[in-house]
């Protein structure tokens, strides 16, 4: 596998956006006082902040981009990458198993676009109804260093797109990657023709995070979904 160098900014990730709704707890307590309460009890089961307290096996507290906020200096971003390695599915994803996440990106939005409308799509599927309205912001993002680089590889069993086979076999890949000292992979989008992706393993290489564009994405009956501006 090429390896390719990488000194480039404004990596696309898309996440939920989620500032337009009101605290989950908020409706339960009647002043900002029990509404703090609350989140501190919340936070005992929250995966991104036991990490950054205790960490957990597959991943040391150490990695996490937390240490400057004892000095004040807390940058934007941070709990936005803690997130990313915290919050896993059971069963993971293409290049990270459920015990340890990652962060994934594009070099443009449309890209990221449909790779998120994707999983979307496919959880409608899953309830037989495809109307639906879900927003999302772009977290913008630097990398700079050399990464092992799938483009070229061909028909890798990786890059399958049924995540029944691609999943596996992409994360056998990553975690032997990481055990050779690679601390991302650059790879081509299975949702976007041409789409140019890159998966950071390792939580120090994700730099200099900042907000982007929110993008809303419908569905109106069918798998097919439009993608608006906010």
């Amino acid at each position: 596998m090429r390896i390719t160098s990488l000194n480039d900014r404004a990596l696309v990730r898309l996440i939920p956006a989620t500032f337009h709704k009101p605290p989950v707890l908020r409706g339960l307590v009647d002043t900002d006082e029990e509404a703090a309460i609350l989140a501190e009890i919340e936070g005992e089961t929250s995966a991104r902040l036991v990490a950054e307290r205790e960490g957990s096996p597959a991943l040391d507290r150490r990695e996490l981009a937390f240490a400057r906020r004892a000095q004040g200096l807390e940058l934007y971003g941070q709990s936005h990458i803690n997130a990313a390695f915290t919050y896993t599915r059971p069963v993971g994803n293409r290049f990270n198993r459920g015990n340890r996440g990652a962060w994934y990106c594009a070099w443009d939005m449309l890209t990221s676009v449909q790779e998120v409308g994707f999983h979307r799509t496919r959880e409608l599927g899953y309830i037989g109804t495809y109307e639906d309205e879900a927003r999302y912001v772009e977290l913008l993002a630097d990398f700079i260093g050399d990464f092992p680089d799938l483009h070229g590889e061909g028909s890798h069993p990786a890059l399958d797109p049924d995540p029944d086979t691609g999943y596996p076999a992409g994360q056998t890949l990553a975690d032997e990657l990481r055990r050779a000292g690679h601390r991302g992979l650059i790879y081509p989008s299975t949702r976007h023709m041409g789409g140019r992706c890159f998966v950071a393993f390792d939580p120090g290489i994700v730099q200099n995070v900042r907000p982007g564009a929110s993008w809303k994405l419908v569905w109106n009956g069918a798998p097919e979904f439009a993608v608006q501006g906010i």
